[in-house]
């Protein structure tokens, strides 16, 4: 009898449109890092260039353009000052002195004002700020503000390039599913029944 009349015909469909979507996201996400590894070379090359975007703000198209490029706001208001860890210039670790702002003809902004050793940081009462648009948003000051000390530049060799690692493990689980299911037809497959009656004859 012929091997594909011996094989359930749904759980077969099942398993054969399983695998092509795997195999096909696999390759989906090999094409996604390569985007993103263009995306990574843009990133860093935007240091080298000095001119001023427009703050992204919310704006999520935005902000993937702008990242690590450099921009200026005007904070009109303070509404929040608090303190997260953070590295300076020299790789001391410390505090990062943050300010949410207001920014002066509407919209919001988290700008990373500069570093201290201790959490405790100056009052600052806003007023204009240069510096690198950061993953979060947030705007790293550069020079940094009330008097503080400069914290690490942002780094875009930080960000992952994941896609390589998904892809594999897409194609992984379309050959673990193929071996599962190779093994659960294998007693359709022809010479299986020759083979238990040969034991069942012992």
């Amino acid at each position: 009898m012929n091997y594909l009349q011996r094989l359930p015909l749904i759980p077969t469909i099942i398993v054969a449109l399983a695998i092509a979507v795997m195999i096909a996201l696999g390759f989906w996400q090999l094409g996604r890092a390569d985007e993103k590894a263009e995306l990574l070379a843009r990133y860093a090359a935007a240091g080298d260039n000095q001119e001023l975007v427009a703050w992204p703000g919310d704006d999520k198209d935005a902000l993937k353009q702008r990242l690590y490029r450099r921009s200026k706001v005007v904070c009109a208001r303070v509404t929040e000052l608090s303190a997260v860890a953070g590295t300076n210039a020299r790789g001391s670790h410390g505090w990062a002195q943050i300010a949410q702002c207001e920014l002066k003809g509407g919209g919001e902004a988290r700008i990373a004002l500069g570093w201290t050793r201790v959490p405790d940081g100056p009052l600052w009462n806003g007023g204009e700020v240069t510096g690198i648009v950061a993953p979060g948003p947030r705007l790293v000051a550069d020079p940094p503000r009330a008097g503080l000390l400069p914290l690490q530049k942002p780094d875009p060799s930080e960000l992952p390039n994941n896609h390589m690692a998904y892809a594999w493990q897409w194609f992984l689980f379309a050959m673990t599913a193929l071996v599962i299911y190779g093994l659960a037809v294998r007693k359709r497959l022809p010479g299986q029944d020759a083979r238990s009656g040969d034991n069942a004859g012992e």
